[in-house]
């Protein structure tokens, strides 16, 4: 409604803008050909009102304008003291054109009734003026026709436009509210992307570790001579494994809590791939290295960029370990020109043939899927294969530092490679 109403009074200003421009071309033709004495006083009195009118509706037609639309008496009343100005000038001058506006007006405020109403009786006027002016001489019907014509197709317009911009406000309403669904929509689908990332990142790796240690302890349980101290540490690491899981449930639900923060804290990435690479060695026995020197100027990143690329490190990990047999992972993070690359890369026996995204996903694994998920939200460039080594699989993520400053923001560029 509010672009309509602006629209509309768009439209208005510039009808009284024209009157305004009209009259005082043609008040002095008019007070010129006026009678002397009383004709003079009524036809500046008519000159004053209606360009006062016209004036206080121009420059406030947002207060003044309900008035009109309320009391279309109001518009008549004006038409009438026009119609003197029109008498005195005569129906020859440029201030006959005055005359159109008003069925125009009519039909932006009135809609087709009004525009109906105003152009006939602005029509009956000027017949009614021509016939007297010229009643000495026989005018042509045309030349006596045009003006009334006029009126009728300006009212006809005005009531077109005014049809034209409800219609155009209410397929704008429709659209925002389209758009608003669309944008709830697709809020809600990125809200069950990031869950399903963060769970399986988090929550489903532990409890796949604590049904392994549970299968190994009723393994253990089950045999004929059991081990008390064996069942013991199994029964400590699948109570170590539960708990931990409930850690990493309890800190899903206060992520999903925690309030958006203008500025983030910023993460030592650099020190936390470290840990991140000693700490799955000393779980795993792999042998991770790492290479991560903090580049000059850039110290520390964005917490929520810092996320990203640590559980796109931990998820190529545990993709090394579980499915690669490898025996090394190399981890290196530097800058390369305006790029900041992450690289991880195993010794394994790399992606099978013909690995693909939807082939993942319609096969229920999603590590792959998160990680590009997750360079996307960070505007950055991911690629997935053996790169240039002659085995195993490369995870490098290309990161242009124009992006670290908005880490949650999506760009249409981000893009995975196949290998």
């Amino acid at each position: 409604m509010k672009i309509q109403v602006s629209a509309l009074q768009a439209m208005c200003r510039q009808v009284f803008g024209f009157r305004l421009a009209m009259i005082a071309v043609a008040a002095p033709a008019a007070l010129l050909h006026a009678a002397p004495g009383l004709g003079v006083r009524l036809v500046g009195a008519a000159v004053v009102v209606t360009f006062m009118v016209s004036y206080v509706l121009f420059r406030d037609w947002e207060r003044f304008g309900p008035l009109l639309l309320r009391h279309p008496s109001l518009l008549a009343a004006d038409t009438l003291f026009g119609s003197l100005l029109l008498i005195s000038a005569g129906p020859d001058t440029t201030l006959a054109y005055v005359s159109v506006c008003t069925p125009l007006l009519a039909g932006l405020v009135y809609s087709w009734r009004g525009a109906a109403f105003f152009a006939s009786l602005q029509s009956l006027i000027l017949l009614l003026v021509h016939a007297t002016l010229k009643a000495d001489r026989h005018a042509p019907v045309a030349e006596a026709l045009l003006l009334p014509g006029l009126c009728v197709i300006a009212g006809a317009m005005g009531s077109t436009l005014r049809n034209l911009m409800l219609r155009f406000g209410a397929a704008t309403q429709a659209l925002t509210s389209v758009q608003a669904r669309l944008a709830a929509a697709e809020a809600v689908s990125a809200e069950r992307a990031r869950l399903a990332r963060e769970m399986h990142d988090s929550v489903a790796k532990t409890l796949y570790g604590v049904a392994l240690a549970a299968d190994g302890l009723a393994a253990t349980a089950s045999t004929e001579a059991p081990d008390p101290a064996r069942i013991r540490a199994q029964a400590d690491l699948v109570s170590r494994s539960a708990r931990r899981a409930a850690a990493e449930s309890r800190e899903l639900l206060r992520d999903l809590r925690r309030e958006a923060t203008p500025q983030e804290p910023e993460t030592p990435l650099w020190s936390e791939l470290h840990t991140c690479a000693r700490d799955f060695t000393a779980r795993t026995a792999l042998k991770v290295t790492c290479t991560a020197l903090p580049p000059p100027g850039i110290p520390a990143l964005p917490s929520a960029l810092a996320r990203h690329l640590l559980s796109i490190t931990a998820e190529a990990l545990e993709n090394a370990h579980r499915h690669a047999s490898a025996t090394h992972v190399d981890i290196r993070a530097a800058v390369h020109g305006d790029l900041l690359r992450l690289s991880i890369h195993d010794d394994g026996r790399g992606l099978p043939p013909g690995t693909t995204l939807e082939r993942l996903r319609e096969s229920g694994h999603f590590g792959l899927l998160g990680m590009v998920e997750r360079a996307a939200q960070m505007g950055a460039r991911i690629r997935i294969g053996r790169g240039g080594h002659e085995r195993g699989t490369e995870v490098r993520v290309d990161i242009p530092l124009q992006c670290l400053n908005r880490p949650d923001r999506t760009h249409p560029e981000s893009r995975e490679e196949a290998p």
